[in-house]
C-alpha cells in the first residue's frame, strides 16, 4: 500500500486564488505540502491570488501564481506546462473552477449556454486530460461539482447540466488512470457561503437555502461553509485515495442521491 499524505507533495489548484481554492491551498501548506501552484482566472482575481501565495509561503511551502482562462484546451495544456516548469510534475491536482447561472431555461441564450459549458464541462474535461498526463504515478485528481446534481429543481439547468458530465469524466478517468495508482474523484458541496452564491440568489432564495439542509442550524450561516469542505478534499487526496471514480455530495443534508 502506498502511504498517502500531503508532506512534501506538489499541488496544482485551479481556481486557487480565493474562496474555497485559497483555503485548500493554505490547508495543504499547513499539512506539509512542498509546493503549490495557485491558478487564477483573470486580472480581477490577481490580488486575491497574490494574497494566497503570500499566505502559503508564510506556512513554509513554495507558492506560484499562474493566470489562465481555462475555457480552451490550449490554455489548460499551458497551465500544466507552466506548472511543471515552475515546480515539477504535480502529485495532486484539484480543480475548483466553475461558473453559476440561475435563470429559467426559456431565457438562456446560446452565448450564455456556451459560456457555462466552457467553464463547467469543457474546462473540467481538459483539466482531467492534462492531469492524466502530468500527475505523478500514485497521484490524486479531484474536481468540484455541485450538490444540485442530486436535486430536482428549476432555474439551474445550465449550471447543474454542465456540471453533470464531470461525473462521467471522473468515472472514465479513474478507469483509464487507475493502472498508474491515480485516484480520481469529484466532490459536490451544497450552496457555499461565498460570493459565488450571493451573486445569483435573491434575498428570499438566500433565506430558503440557509435553512434547507438537515444540518443548517449547525452551520455558521446555514449554508455549506468552505471550512467544512476542505477536510473532505484533504481526505480524498490522502487517506481516502481508495475511493475513486465517484462523486461525493458533501452538503449537510441539502440533497442526496
Amino acid at each position: 500500500m502506498v502511504a498517502r499524505t500531503l508532506k512534501d507533495k506538489t499541488v496544482l489548484i485551479a481556481g486557487g486564488g480565493k474562496n474555497l481554492g485559497a483555503l485548500i491551498a493554505k490547508d495543504f501548506a499547513a499539512q506539509g505540502a512542498k509546493a503549490i501552484v495557485i491558478h487564477y482566472n483573470s486580472d480581477a482575481t490577481a490580488a486575491s491570488a497574490a494574497e494566497t501565495v503570500a499566505a502559503v509561503q508564510a506556512l513554509g511551502a513554495k507558492a506560484v501564481a499562474i493566470q489562465a482562462d481555462l475555457s480552451t484546451a490550449g490554455a489548460v495544456e499551458k497551465l500544466f506546462a507552466d506548472t511543471i516548469a515552475a515546480v515539477g510534475r504535480p502529485d495532486i491536482a484539484v480543480n475548483t473552477v466553475g461558473m453559476v447561472l440561475k435563470k429559467p431555461m426559456l431565457e438562456i441564450t446560446e452565448a450564455e449556454y456556451d459560456a457555462m459549458s466552457n467553464a463547467n464541462a469543457k474546462s473540467a474535461f481538459f483539466f482531467l486530460k492534462e492531469a492524466g498526463k502530468a500527475v505523478q504515478d500514485n497521484g490524486v485528481i479531484t474536481t468540484l461539482v455541485t450538490s444540485l446534481l442530486g436535486a430536482y429543481t428549476p432555474f439551474y439547468s445550465s449550471y447543474a447540466g454542465t456540471k453533470a458530465p464531470v461525473e462521467h469524466f471522473t468515472r472514465a478517468a479513474s478507469k483509464e488512470f487507475g493502472d498508474r495508482g491515480i485516484s480520481v474523484t469529484a466532490i459536490g458541496p451544497g450552496p457555499m457561503d461565498t460570493s459565488f452564491f450571493y451573486g445569483q440568489e435573491a434575498p428570499e432564495a438566500q433565506a430558503y437555502h440557509k435553512q434547507a439542509a438537515a444540518l443548517s442550524a449547525f452551520s455558521k450561516t446555514g449554508l455549506t461553509d468552505i471550512e467544512d469542505i476542505v477536510p473532505w478534499i484533504r481526505f480524498l487526496v490522502t487517506e481516502g485515495w481508495w475511493m475513486t471514480g465517484q462523486t461525493i455530495l458533501v452538503n449537510g443534508g441539502y440533497t442526496t442521491k
